[in-house]
């Protein structure tokens, strides 16, 4: 689906309520995006500056990640396996003997 292409109104509304619960963390990664970039000259803002933008930028995308699937049901639908279950390993015994 193309960002550009309209969410059906259920969609809609799940975007709006994420977007709700990023809104405070959003804020704080753009206040430390903008002190960033204004505390930088012009020659500086490439290379290790272009960095630490794209991990900030990354740090928001894995919290509205986190957010989303926090949201969402857990569990499967299916069945259980029908693999069998390993047996109990055996406890561990001295392969050494002890010399009185």
């Amino acid at each position: 689906m193309s960002l550009q292409q309209p969410l059906s109104p259920e969609l809609e509304a799940e975007a709006q309520a994420l977007v709700a619960r990023l809104r405070p963390q959003a804020e704080e990664d753009l206040l430390a995006l903008a002190r960033l970039l204004v505390s930088k000259e012009d020659r500086e803002l490439f290379g290790d500056t272009e960095l630490e933008v794209r991990d900030l930028m990354h740090g928001l995308g894995a919290k509205a990640y986190s957010a989303h699937l926090a949201g969402k049901k857990r569990g499967t639908k299916g069945r259980a396996s029908s693999a069998l279950t390993a047996n109990k390993t055996p406890p561990s015994t001295a392969t050494e003997t002890k010399q009185p």
